[in-house]
């Protein structure tokens, strides 16, 4: 357990400090859990019970529209946080799904622990609005790509920010983030 709170530190020394009593603190909080591949983290329609850290693997965040279409919404990889956002803050059921690309290692903190440790410790509330920020600049850039950009363009925007994603993704995922089919995907590539 060492390691993962090591992990976990590091990830939040990245925004502020903390001291080996205060990092004991924060992993407290905490639940760790370990998921298989394919394995459904939250399914749409089910209460959110946490928000995830990913701590090793790789989970897509999906919705399944009324012609029971999935569209892909965004990837968590190491060191990313996911959830439905809107379910677990309003605790309401969700309306997106979570699964697991890869066996995935993840620490779970629910809404009760969150927000205890926001009052508990100022700071660690200023790292998750850091954290949500950062969040809400991230998706309003994906929905500009969409209206701005060509998929050539936003396959080579994956490229520069995120190369390690397209080596991990199977090609039919990569063409659904892109919003294009496979066969338009490997025109491209």
């Amino acid at each position: 357990m060492n390691a993962i709170k090591d992990t976990l530190r590091a990830h939040i020394e990245k925004i502020i400090s903390l001291s080996d009593e205060e990092i004991s603190l924060v992993f407290d909080h905490f639940t760790y859990q370990e998921f298989k591949k394919n394995e459904l983290i939250i399914a749409a329609g089910q209460p959110v019970k946490h928000v995830y850290f990913v701590l090793s693997g790789l989970v897509k965040l999906t919705y399944t529209d009324s012609d029971a279409k999935e569209h892909l919404i965004s990837f968590a990889m190491e060191n990313w946080w996911e959830t439905d956002f809107v379910a677990f803050y309003s605790q309401s059921r969700a309306t997106l799904s979570l699964k697991c690309i890869e066996n995935t290692q993840m620490l779970c903190l629910t809404l009760e622990n969150f927000e205890k440790l926001c009052a508990q410790m100022q700071k660690m509330e200023h790292f998750f609005l850091k954290k949500s920020i950062a969040g809400h600049i991230g998706s309003q850039q994906r929905i500009l790509s969409f209206l701005t950009s060509s998929a050539k363009e936003r396959y080579e925007q994956i490229i520069k920010n995120q190369p390690s994603l397209i080596q991990r993704i199977p090609k039919t995922l990569l063409a659904s983030y892109l919003g294009v089919s496979r066969e338009t995907l490997s025109r491209i590539l």
